[in-house]
């Protein structure tokens, strides 16, 4: 990011963010000065992006999954996010296209970055998940999904796969179009989510 410094969003990233997001450019450069003062050095550290994080779910503990968002939004692997990367984060995980957030959470749920899942990952995203449900919410979920280990049975059942088989991208994306349930099962009450960011714009 050439001028991440200064403190006017450069014509060439703006362009490119109205173009893959559905942001007005007003709220992209109010954004950006938040951004600024938040973090003088244009970069978000993993430790800030769960600050951040921390204070759209003030009653959760979203560190874990904070931790996983992080990883699958730092696009150069260089432990930090820059504006661009983190607009594109808020943009995909609450108002992106389907075909889109799949491929996100796609790679959310490939933790070792190997490009397959195996139920172990589902576990881990889901328990990181489960710390970010208030235990009244866990209350009301039904019998079969109300613990992590149940939940990600359920995943993969849905998936019809072996506990050591591995699913592709191509099969978690056509599997979860194909399956409203998975699709609900996967994401962390997504609503929530969007009402969070609704409230609390960076």
């Amino acid at each position: 990011m050439g001028n991440s410094k200064s403190g006017a969003l450069s014509k060439e990233i703006l362009e490119e963010l109205q173009l893959n997001t559905k942001f007005t450019e007003e709220e992209l450069c109010s954004w950006y000065q938040s951004f600024l003062k938040e973090c003088p050095s244009g970069r978000i550290t993993k430790q800030e992006f769960q600050s951040i994080y921390s204070k759209f779910f003030p009653e959760a503990d979203p560190k874990a999954y904070a931790q996983h968002v992080f990883r699958s939004f730092d696009a150069n692997s260089d432990g930090t996010l820059d504006f661009k990367e983190y607009v594109i984060a808020l943009h995909m995980t609450s108002a992106g296209k389907t075909n889109q957030k799949l491929e996100w959470a796609f790679s959310l749920y490939d933790v070792d970055g190997n490009g397959a899942i195996s139920k172990s990952e589902v576990l881990e995203i889901v328990m990181a998940i489960f710390k970010m449900i208030s235990p009244e919410d866990v209350k009301q979920l039904p019998e079969d999904e109300n613990t992590p280990e149940k939940r990600a049975e359920k995943i993969w059942g849905f998936f019809g796969k072996k506990d050591d088989d591995k699913l592709t991208e191509e099969e978690f994306i056509e599997g979860t179009l194909a399956n409203k349930e998975i699709l609900r099962l996967i994401q962390f009450e997504p609503r929530k989510v969007k009402e969070k960011l609704k409230e609390k714009k960076p």
